[in-house]
């Protein structure tokens, strides 16, 4: 039974990645901070099958205790901080945990369990003001916000300690991917939360930011199989994933409020405030080499994905006074 540790157990992809796990008969091993609560909503419904231990991607010495005690195979690096809007408010805090923990995580590794294989989860935000259209994983990186630099510190990091050290370490440089269990804080589950609301009259309208914002989003439990299959190669190497298509926030709308027999146009506000402070336009991956060298397709749609997503958010909202 192969063991699998990993950071950010308790966020939208380290849930859907212990599940798969799980299916395929790994000890998982997830990686809480120490809290006066437990935030274990999304794995609540298979906590009792996995291990928990405390530490703390700020803290190295935490880090190298977790390592030892459970004696990894595979190490998922999932944790962050995540949301690109936090990163203005919270630019030395995101380095903090985006940047310099994944320095902490490696350095772990090498010290503790120099063996296993080692996965980062990078992300489209590097590409930032698009230097070329798809991006692929020879694209060069223009980050546009300080999560965007922070993660373009922890791709490097990785590609560092895999030639400095002969680590088997790879970075997912993964695009947009939502779900159910989606913060709220993000657009995608901002506007299905927000038009669930409507519909059982909580809410009577939905501020948004750039509309015609276009992304490349796909499925994050799609996504987890293809950090899975990174690990599973001989040879470590980094990947672009994603759909290879993109949609606007507009479309978002569109789609989620068509689902409840609403029309967007009628409860949508664009409200300045939600506007980045510097701006990314576009981003579309160019997933070729996942297809070939991984075997790897994305396998549920953008409508199919938004519709999951409104129908989860409605079910919840209708549930509740």
């Amino acid at each position: 039974m192969p063991t699998a540790l990993i950071s950010g157990i308790t966020g939208q992809d380290g849930s859907y990645l212990a599940e798969l796990l799980l299916q395929k008969g790994y000890r998982v091993v997830g990686i809480v901070r120490r809290s006066s609560t437990t935030p274990y909503e999304r794995i609540s419904h298979f906590v009792d099958k996995v291990e928990l231990l405390s530490a703390d991607l700020l803290d190295q010495h935490s880090l190298l205790e977790a390592m030892a005690e459970c004696k990894p195979d595979e190490v998922y690096n999932l944790a962050a901080q995540s949301f690109v809007q936090t990163s203005w408010n919270q630019p030395v805090l995101t380095g903090e945990f985006t940047a310099l923990g994944v320095t902490r995580m490696l350095e772990a590794l090498r010290r503790v369990a120099p063996e296993a294989r080692f996965y980062q989860a990078s992300s489209s935000e590097q590409y930032g003001k698009v230097v070329e259209t798809p991006q692929s994983e020879s694209t060069p990186f223009y980050p546009r916000s300080p999560y965007g630099v922070a993660k373009c510190y922890g791709h490097w990091i990785t590609v560092n300690y895999r030639e400095s050290y002969g680590l088997y370490a790879v970075s997912g440089i993964l695009f947009n991917h939502e779900s159910p269990r989606r913060g709220l804080e993000f657009v995608t589950r901002k506007v299905t939360d927000g038009a669930a609301r409507i519909k059982v009259g909580k809410s009577r309208e939905l501020r948004l930011g750039n509309l015609d914002a276009r992304r490349d989003w796909g499925f994050a439990g799609d996504y987890v199989d293809a950090m899975w299959r990174m690990l599973q190669k001989d040879a470590p190497d980094d990947y672009v994933i994603g759909t290879g298509t993109t949609h606007s926030v507009r479309e978002l709308c569109d789609i989620a409020f068509a689902r409840l027999d609403l029309d967007y146009r009628d409860f949508v506000v664009q409200d300045p405030r939600f506007f980045r402070p510097a701006e990314v336009d576009i981003l579309v991956a160019d997933p070729s080499k996942a297809v070939s060298c991984l075997d790897w397709r994305p396998q549920v749609s953008f409508s199919a994905l938004v519709e999951m997503m409104v129908e989860s958010d409605l079910a919840r909202h209708s549930q509740r006074p």
